[in-house]
């Protein structure tokens, strides 16, 4: 049975069309991804899902008492509370709880007759309890996990919203919406502004999550880990299609190679009718058949007209790069940093050519920061960067798109990039990411920011020398740009150093992976699965302290890469039983919590029966019980918060397995 469903709607914009009479179904616990190009309707579709919008046509129909929680791309004004109460506040019901509960104590301390006060006593033991109950289900610390595992610490809980930038306030309204455990989850791209700890954070909380998930997301391997179903806004309407989005695209392939060849196959027929009315039509006795065939091709004619074509995409041949020295780039002793705070301090690495280096770590780590000192848009405080033998750096900044003002238009920005490119081969780059046609001639100061973006990769790659240093390239492209910009860049002889939030991207690209922490940086052994890998385990588990390694990060050479990737699977195999008997510790934390809070509500709702007052002796032993109980939760929920604060320094602080 559908929770809810979408029927015959339509979208426009203007006289454009987007979907007309659509239907979609959501059914418990489904897991569907919306697809598509950048402008299809993607989010104005997921936005009339959520009821924040009417469709031109048709309706949305929800289920009685199903709830939908709804994940904008940007989120607007904030709650004028700390980050944890937002989360508390918004637990589903609470502030109605508590409202009644307030009318029903001033009732019953107003109310002289004893059979109107039993009535409020009542009334009143039965809203403590629907009270205890919501507390068990959305207690304090499920908020502050949630919390936790979105990237805040423990000392941000009390901080106002307000306090908080534009990325972190959109992590703490994932947050609330998570806590709020609704029936139907719609997330309109919900990696944007996470890093890859939290967003592999993220997709374990939504494996184990049991409500119906819709989302859009430009990253592939998100999107094959949480969908089930594809909705795919195709050029001839939406489309549904069973499976994750590689199982998709093998479907659409399919689809497309049938349909083209009944199309060949309807051309070929039609033009054999149009050389037999073009021959009889003249002559009386074969008008009639003549006439009959001129039907026949009318109706193939309108089937040909629903063949639908191959969307658009990037697709870039990259020229073969100038060989470099085998050290490409070096830092020596950097420090680095903002004001009083340091990011980098006796920071030494080394980029050898061919790798394809990602820079992971949490937000606010350094990353940009570290990519520009490599691009040398910045200036080290001490130390310095030194460029190899022969090396010919390309730097793609995380905003270069905004940088474009006068640049004319999209043919004379992208040949600036490169004075010695010909104009043939401007006009090829300008094709190869969209601008074909009368669109090379569009200024660049009228481009949407997806456009923009790809001015900005086509400035960079029309030279893309032999370094290539790009901060989150993928920002604003569809999934399929996305995917054939992964592939374009697979094929670059060159060296590649990138930050990116794409699991899909890096884990494609990736052969060296810098984990960048505060004032150090660490070299981590194996793949990119190795990695995550790494961070799931370091979630679970408490690391005994050991030696702090250095700061210093060298790219392995090929012989080394399988030896260091064997040496981390060994002591992964060693830290197994230590792992075991921490989660067991973490578990049973939890379940104390979680036992001691169901005691608490218990002791509550016999505090709130008047019958219980009768007895002053019983009275005060539940009185003493109650808060004996209250002061053991308080203990056993700071000491899980310890627990879990010892788990997350050990994710930032823990040595590489190396």
């Amino acid at each position: 049975m559908s929770i809810l469903s979408a029927e015959k709607i339509s979208i426009r914009f203007g006289p454009k069309v987007l979907l007309e009479e659509a239907d979609l179904a959501l059914e418990p616990q489904d897991r569907i991804g919306v697809v598509g190009p950048n402008g299809a309707g993607k989010s104005t579709l997921l936005r009339i899902l959520a009821g924040l919008q009417a469709p031109d046509g048709g309706r949305v129909v929800r289920a009685r008492g199903v709830r939908v929680g709804y994940l904008a791309q940007e989120h607007g004004d904030v709650a004028d509370a700390s980050l944890v109460d937002s989360l508390l506040r918004s637990a589903p019901g609470r502030a109605e709880v508590e409202a009644r509960i307030t009318e029903a104590e001033g009732e019953l301390s107003a109310c002289p007759d004893p059979d109107t006060q039993m009535e409020w006593a009542t009334r009143l033991s039965e809203l403590h309890e629907t009270a205890a109950e919501m507390d068990r289900r959305f207690g304090r610390h499920r908020a502050e996990r949630i919390l936790e595992g979105l990237g805040f610490a423990s000392s941000d809980f009390g901080r106002p919203l307000t306090a908080f930038s534009g990325g972190w306030r959109m992590r703490a309204e994932l947050g609330r919406l998570l806590y709020q455990q609704n029936d139907i989850l719609i997330l309109d791209e919900p990696t944007n502004h996470l890093d890859v700890p939290t967003i592999e954070w993220l997709s374990e909380f939504l494996e184990r999550s049991r409500q119906c998930l819709v989302l859009t997301c430009h990253d592939r391997l998100f999107l094959n880990r949480h969908v089930r179903r594809v909705a795919s806004l195709e050029l001839e309407g939406l489309r549904t299609f069973r499976g994750d989005y590689d199982a998709y695209l093998a479907q659409r392939e399919q689809d497309l190679a049938h349909l083209e060849a009944r199309a060949a196959k309807y051309e070929k027929k039609k033009k054999e009718l149009e050389a037999f009315v073009t021959r009889f039509k003249a002559k009386a006795s074969k008008a009639r058949q003549a006439q009959s065939k001129n039907k026949l091709i009318e109706k193939m004619t309108e089937g040909l007209e629903e063949v639908p074509r191959h969307r658009p995409s990037i697709h870039v041949r990259l020229p073969s790069a100038k060989r470099a020295g085998d050290r490409v780039l070096a830092l020596e002793n950097l420090e680095f940093g903002y004001g009083e705070r340091s990011l980098f301090r006796g920071l030494s690495a080394e980029v050898r050519r061919g790798s394809r280096i990602a820079l992971l770590g949490r937000n606010g780590a350094g990353k940009s920061t570290l990519l520009k000192l490599m691009a040398q848009e910045l200036s080290p405080r001490a130390g310095r960067v030194r460029l190899g033998a022969q090396v010919e750096p390309r730097y793609f900044a995380q905003h270069q798109s905004e940088t474009l003002g006068g640049h004319g238009s999209v043919l004379e920005a992208v040949a600036a990039a490169n004075p010695e490119a010909s104009h043939t081969q401007v006009r090829s780059m300008c094709g190869a990411f969209l601008f074909r046609g009368d669109d090379v001639d569009k200024p660049v100061d009228v481009l949407s920011g997806g456009e923009r973006s790809r001015v900005a990769l086509a400035r960079i790659l029309i030279r893309p020398g032999n370094l290539l240093l790009l901060d989150e390239p993928t920002n604003h492209l569809d999934t399929e740009s996305a995917d054939a910009l992964t592939e374009s860049l697979a094929s670059f002889d060159g060296t590649l150093v990138f930050v990116s939030h794409s699991l899909d991207f890096i884990r494609r690209l990736a052969n060296v992976i810098w984990d960048v922490r505060p004032d150090e940086l660490y070299d981590h052994p194996g793949s990119f699965d190795d990695y995550l890998f790494h961070l799931k385990e370091a979630r679970r588990s408490l690391f005994e302290d050991g030696a702090k390694p250095g700061a210093k990060a060298v790219a392995p050479a090929d012989g080394e890469t399988k030896e260091a990737r064997k040496a981390a699977r060994a002591r992964v195999k060693e830290r197994e039983a230590r792992v075991r008997r921490a989660r067991r510790r973490v578990e049973e934390a939890e379940a104390r919590v979680a036992s001691l809070e169901a005691k608490k509500a218990d002791l509550e709702t016999a505090l709130a029966d008047p019958a219980l007052h009768a007895d002053p002796d019983a009275s005060r032993k539940t009185a003493r019980a109650y808060e004996k109980v209250k002061a053991e939760l308080d203990a056993a929920v700071e000491a899980w918060g310890e627990a879990e604060s010892e788990v997350a320094a050990a994710d930032s602080a823990a040595p590489p397995l190396s």
